[in-house]
C-alpha cells in the first residue's frame, strides 16, 4: 500500500516539474518501485534531486488519501485525471475508481492505498533510465528500504569527501579540481607522446633507404595504434603528394628560392619520402603511404604474405594487421622489398 501511493505521489511531483507529461505505468516490486513517465522534458540529476525532494515533502505534509467511483464516461472526459491506458487501471465497465492524493495527484487506479500520505514513510530515488522513446522510467525505495539505500548513499559520500580531503559541501568544487588535473596531466601525457614519436620518425627520416629511384621511410614505431600508423606514415609523405597536386609549388615558393618543402616533412635537401612504411612496436600492425610509383596495398600484400595476417586498401594508402614476427624482422622485409 505504502510504495503503491508513493509511485501516485511521484507523479504528483512529475506534474509540477515536467512537460507535456503523460503515464507510462508503473510497477511495484519487493525491493523497489518505478514509474515510467511521459514527458518532453529531458531528467537530469538536478530535476531528479527536486522529484525526491517534492515526495518526500508532500508526505511530510500529510495529505489525506482518498478514493472513490465515478462515471466512466464522465471520468475520461476529465484532463486532472491520469489514466495508465496500457492496463486501464481503475477502469470498470461502468465506473472509474479515482484515487485522489488531496489535490496533489489524482490518478484512475484500482490498487489499494494508504490514507495519508505520512504513512508512506521515506522517499529515496534509486537511478533512472530510458525504457522507450519518449519514456523516463524512475525507480525509488520506499520505507525501511529507503532508508537503508540513504545510509548507503551518505557512507559513499563521506568516503569519497575524505579521499578528496574535503567536506561533503565542497565535494562538487573538489571534483571539479580532479578532473582539471586529471585532463591536465592527460594534455601533457599526449604531448610528451608526440614528442616521442616526432623523434622516432625524424630518426627513421636519417635512415631513409632508395628503392627503385625512390626514398622509403621505413621502421618500427612506438606509441601508435592501427590507426594512427597510417595517418603518420601519410604525414610523412604529404609534401610530395601536395608538390605533385600544387605542381611543384607555390609563386612565392619559387620566387623565394623555397623548392616547396617544408624540412620537417623530408630529408634536408633532398626531395620527401615517396614511401612511408611504419610498423607498431609490437610487430602486430603496418600501415604504408605511397606518394610515388610503389602500390601501397601490393607491399602490404607481399609483407602478410611473408609474416601473416592480413589487409588492404590503396595504391595510395594500406594497412595491415595480424602480423605474426618481430617488428625488425618486418622492417628488414620492407627494406628489402624491391617496390
Amino acid at each position: 500500500m505504502r510504495a503503491h501511493t508513493a509511485s501516485h505521489v511521484l507523479y504528483g511531483a512529475g506534474r509540477r516539474l515536467l512537460d507535456d507529461l503523460g503515464y507510462g505505468g508503473f510497477d511495484i516490486g519487493a525491493e523497489k518501485v518505478r514509474v515510467d513517465f511521459e514527458t518532453t522534458t529531458e531528467i537530469d540529476s538536478d530535476l531528479l534531486v527536486e522529484l525526491e525532494r517534492l515526495v518526500n515533502r508532500a508526505i511530510w505534509d500529510s495529505f489525506d488519501v482518498t478514493w472513490e467511483q465515478y462515471p466512466r464516461e464522465e471520468t475520461l472526459a476529465r484532463e486532472d485525471v491520469a489514466f495508465n491506458t496500457k492496463t486501464e487501471e481503475g477502469l470498470g465497465d461502468e465506473s472509474v475508481r479515482i484515487v485522489d492524493v488531496d489535490g496533489w495527484d489524482v490518478a484512475a487506479c484500482g490498487g489499494t492505498h494508504v490514507h495519508n500520505t505520512r504513512e508512506i514513510g521515506p522517499v529515496t530515488v534509486l537511478e533512472r533510465s530510458n525504457p522507450g522513446e519518449g519514456l523516463t522510467r524512475v525507480e525509488f525505495a520506499v520505507g525501511p528500504a529507503a532508508i537503508d539505500e540513504r545510509a548507503t548513499e551518505r557512507a559513499a559520500i563521506f568516503d569519497a569527501a575524505t579521499a578528496a580531503n574535503t567536506r561533503v559541501a565542497d565535494l562538487p568544487d573538489a571534483i571539479g579540481r580532479l578532473q582539471a588535473d586529471r585532463d591536465a596531466a592527460v594534455r601533457e601525457r599526449d604531448a610528451l607522446r608526440e614528442q616521442a614519436v616526432e623523434s622516432q620518425v625524424a630518426d627513421l627520416r636519417e635512415a631513409a633507404v632508395e628503392k627503385e629511384g625512390e626514398t622509403w621511410v621505413v621502421g618500427a614505431i612506438d606509441g601508435l595504434d592501427a590507426n594512427e600508423l597510417a595517418d603518420r606514415a601519410g604525414e610523412v609523405v604529404r609534401s610530395n603528394m601536395d608538390a605533385d597536386s600544387d605542381g611543384g609549388g607555390s609563386d612565392a615558393d619559387e620566387a623565394s628560392g623555397d623548392d616547396g618543402i617544408d624540412e620537417d616533412d623530408g630529408i634536408e635537401g633532398d626531395e620527401p619520402p615517396a614511401v612511408a612504411a611504419l610498423v607498431g612496436a609490437d610487430g602486430r600492425y603496418l600501415a604504408v603511404a605511397s606518394a610515388g610509383e610503389a602500390d601501397a596495398s601490393a607491399v602490404v600484400e607481399r609483407v602478410t604474405s611473408e609474416v601473416g595476417g592480413g589487409g588492404g586498401g590503396s595504391p595510395t594508402v594500406a594497412q595491415g594487421g595480424g602480423l605474426d614476427a618481430d617488428p625488425e624482422a618486418v622492417v628488414a622485409l620492407l627494406r628489402d622489398e624491391d617496390g
